[in-house]
C-alpha cells in the first residue's frame, strides 16, 4: 500500500464533498428561483386578466367592448414581451404590443380554472401564457381570455441570479474548506501526541503511554501498553536465563582451569585444554556483556552515573598497581556532570579504558568531562606511544588488541563499545594532545 497522508485524504474528501453539495444547492436554488418568478408572473397576469374581465362587455352578436384597459406601458409597446388578447365568436381584441401578431392557439382552456403553459408566441418569442374561457352572457357565447409574458425575461433573471449565487457559493466554499481544514487539524491533533509518545517509547522502552488520548484512541494505547509490558517481561526473563546460564558455566570452567594447572604442574600437556577453557570464558564474558548492554537500554532514563565519582574510584584502585603508582592522574570533570546510565555500566566502560591508558602511559593519564547543549563528552588521554591511524578502526572490534604482545583476547574495549552504544552513545579513537591515545565518549543530552 502506498504511503499517504490521512490529513490530506480527509481535506481532499471534505473539500470535494462541500463543493458537490454547494453545486447541488446552486442548481436547486436556481430551479426554485425560476419557479418563484413564474408564480409571481402568473399572479401578475391574473391581475391583468381580472381587470380585463371587469371592464369587458360583450353583446349577443359577440362584439366586445373594453371600457378601461390595463395600465402598463408594456401593453402599448410592440414586441415588449407583455400581451393580452380577447377572442369572441365575432372578433378578436388584442393589446397594441401584439401589433399585427396573434396569440398562440388555446391549450385546453376551460371555464372552470385558469391554465398556464409555454408556447411559441409573437415575434418569435417563447411566451408564458395564462388563459381561460368565460361566459359573459347566455347569448354572447364563450370568450377566451389570454395574457402572455415573454419567457426570456425569466431566463435572464435566472441567469443573473445564478451568477451572483455562484460567486457567493464559491466564497462560501472557500470558507467551509478552511473550516474543514481546522476541523481535520483539531481532530487529528491527538495522533501527533501519539507520534511523540512513540518517539519517547523508542528512546525509553520502560515508558508507557499516558491516558490523555480521546476515547477513540484509548483502545490502541491500552493495547500498546499491554504489548510493551509483555515484551519487557519476556526480555527480562530471557536476559535472566542468559545471565544464569553464563554464571552457571563459570564455576565448571574455574574447576577445569584448576585441573589444568594441576596437570601442567605435574608435567602434562594442557595447551589445548587452556585454549578451549579461555575460548569458553571469552564467550561467557561476551554474553554477560550483551546481557548488561540489553539491560542498560531500559535503564538509561532512570539512572544517573557521575563520571567524577566513577573515575576517582577506578583510579584509587589503579594507582595501587606497580605501573599505576608512578603516573600523574589529571581529572578535569565537573562535579555535577552526569550521564543517564547505571553507575556499574559506566564503571564497565571506563575500567578497561583507564587500564589501557595506565598500561601504556609514560607519566600522565588525563580524564576530561565536558557538557554542551546537545552532548556529554568524556575523554581519556595518555602520553604513551598511541596506535597507528590505520589500526584505530579495528582496535574496537571484538578480539582485536591494541597491544598484540600482551595476554587476553581484546574483549575490554569491545565490551566498553557495546555498553556505550547500548546507552545511545558512541566511542572513537584518536591521537591525544599529550602524545598518546585519545579515547572520546559521547552521549546525547536527554
Amino acid at each position: 500500500m502506498k504511503n499517504y497522508s490521512l490529513k490530506f485524504r480527509l481535506l481532499i474528501g471534505g473539500t470535494v464533498a462541500i463543493f458537490a453539495a454547494l453545486t447541488f444547492a446552486w442548481l436547486i436554488m436556481i430551479l426554485l428561483f425560476e419557479r418563484h418568478i413564474e408564480r409571481r408572473i402568473e399572479d401578475e397576469l391574473k391581475r391583468y386578466a381580472f381587470q380585463l374581465i371587469a371592464d369587458l362587455t360583450v353583446d349577443p352578436a359577440g362584439t366586445a367592448v373594453i371600457v378601461s384597459k390595463p395600465i402598463d406601458p408594456r401593453f402599448l409597446k410592440p414586441a415588449s414581451g407583455l400581451y393580452w388578447q380577447i377572442s369572441t365568436k365575432a372578433e378578436v381584441l388584442r393589446s397594441r404590443s401584439l401589433w399585427d401578431q396573434v396569440m398562440p392557439k388555446p391549450h385546453d382552456a376551460t371555464l372552470s380554472e385558469w391554465r398556464t403553459h409555454l408556447a411559441p408566441g409573437p415575434f418569435g418569442q417563447t411566451v408564458f401564457v395564462l388563459e381561460r374561457l368565460i361566459e359573459p352572457g347566455d347569448e354572447a357565447g364563450d370568450v377566451l381570455i389570454q395574457i402572455a409574458h415573454n419567457e426570456e425575461t425569466v431566463k435572464e433573471a435566472s441567469a443573473e441570479f445564478g451568477r451572483e449565487l455562484g460567486m457567493f457559493l464559491l466564497v462560501l466554499w472557500v470558507f467551509l474548506s478552511a473550516a474543514a481544514w481546522v476541523q481535520v487539524y483539531l481532530g487529528l491533533k491527538p495522533l501527533s501526541y501519539l507520534r511523540k509518545e512513540l518517539v519517547i517509547l523508542r528512546q525509553n522502552p520502560t515508558q508507557r503511554m499516558g491516558a490523555k488520548f480521546p476515547r477513540e484512541v484509548t483502545p490502541l494505547t491500552t493495547a500498546l501498553n499491554e504489548l510493551l509490558s509483555a515484551r519487557e517481561a519476556d526480555l527480562t526473563r530471557a536476559k535472566q536465563r542468559a545471565a544464569d546460564l553464563a554464571h552457571g558455566l563459570k564455576t565448571p570452567l574455574a574447576a577445569l582451569s584448576a585441573q589444568s594447572r594441576i596437570i601442567k604442574e605435574s608435567g602434562g600437556a594442557t595447551e589445548g585444554m587452556e585454549r578451549a577453557i579461555l575460548a569458553a570464558k571469552t564467550a561467557i564474558d561476551a554474553e554477560l556483556a550483551r546481557t548488561r548492554a540489553a539491560a542498560s537500554q531500559t535503564e538509561t532514563e532512570k539512572c544517573k552515573a557521575f563520571p567524577l565519582v566513577v573515575s576517582q574510584r577506578l583510579i584509587s584502585v589503579l594507582e595501587r598497581t606497580e605501573k599505576g603508582m608512578r603516573l600523574d592522574y589529571q581529572i578535569n570533570i565537573p562535579e555535577a556532570l552526569y550521564v543517564n546510565m547505571n553507575p556499574d555500566d559506566l564503571n564497565e566502560i571506563l575500567g578497561p579504558l583507564l587500564e589501557n591508558a595506565v598500561k601504556f602511559a609514560r607519566r600522565v593519564v588525563r580524564i576530561t568531562g565536558v557538557a554542551s547543549e546537545r552532548t556529554i563528552a568524556l575523554r581519556i588521554e595518555d602520553d604513551g606511544p598511541g596506535i597507528e591511524a590505520n589500526r584505530m578502526a579495528e582496535a574496537l572490534k571484538r578480539g582485536k588488541r591494541l597491544d598484540e604482545a600482551g595476554g587476553g583476547h581484546g574483549l575490554g574495549l569491545a565490551i566498553a563499545r557495546t555498553l556505550v552504544e547500548a546507552t545511545y552513545g558512541d566511542i572513537s579513537l584518536g591521537k591525544a594532545d599529550i602524545g598518546g591515545l585519545n579515547v572520546e565518549l559521547h552521549w546525547p543530552v536527554r
